[in-house]
């Protein structure tokens, strides 16, 4: 699974062996390399609380890679742009595979938004990979006190010739729908990862289903990657 993955993709997880919890449970590559992966989640509900019981040497069905990942390689676009990178909370969870990945890039940005300093995620790891980390939280306990497309809005502001920007994000609906009225109508590369409920995890319940220029598509089988554009919010 880990060498055939490319960051945006993801597992889908039997958490039990029984049916209860009946449905799996889909979680994005967090790290990856040849070897092997790493999921980021939150526990919250029954799936997470059953996998944050297991224990080294506990088996778990695992199905994928699946879906679809960013589009890294952006044919026609030019290699020296500011690639920007934004997260709202648990958004961050596939952006870290992704970063790792883009590490050769001349300028990466990575914009986090948490709801205050505590659920901030990440921050340390994306340093490491030499991106410049900025931070916005609802309480303004750290950094930018707002949104985190408050800080995307700042940011291309300030950079010359940002429609040659390229932005990756995950993170809540409304935030990937601002990013999308932000970016409108400049060229600007924009991808966004899909936060979903899913069933099956490969296209064929209809049940994770989106409504965009182009007809219904599958969070599941089309994305979890789109073009945030495309969307019909």
């Amino acid at each position: 699974i880990a060498r055939k993955a490319t960051p945006g993709q993801f597992v889908h997880l039997r958490c039990l062996n029984s049916t209860e919890p009946l449905l799996r449970r889909p979680f994005s590559f967090h790290k990856l390399n040849h070897n092997n992966f790493e999921i980021l989640y939150k526990v919250k509900g029954l799936g997470t609380n059953l996998l944050a019981k297991k224990q080294k040497g506990d088996k778990i069905d695992v199905l994928g890679p699946l879906g679809n990942g960013f589009d890294i390689q952006q044919t026609n676009r030019p290699t020296n742009q500011q690639t920007i990178l934004v997260a709202g909370g648990m958004g961050v969870a596939p952006l870290l595979a992704l970063a790792e990945r883009l590490a050769d890039r001349k300028e990466i940005v990575v914009l986090l938004g948490a709801k205050s300093k505590d659920s901030i995620l990440c921050a340390r790891d994306f340093s490491k990979l030499g991106a410049k980390v900025q931070i916005a939280t609802d309480d303004g306990s750290r950094g930018h006190k707002g949104f985190v497309t408050d800080l995307l809005n700042t940011v291309l502001q300030s950079t010359v010739n940002n429609q040659q920007s390229t932005i990756y994000a995950c993170g809540p609906k409304p935030m990937l729908k601002e990013i999308a009225h932000i970016t409108f109508p400049n060229p600007i590369f924009v991808q966004g990862s899909l936060e979903e409920n899913m069933a099956c995890g490969v296209g064929a319940c209809l049940g994770c289903a989106i409504k965009t220029k182009a007809g219904y598509k599958r969070v599941c089988k089309d994305g979890p990657v789109f073009n945030l554009r495309e969307i019909k919010w």
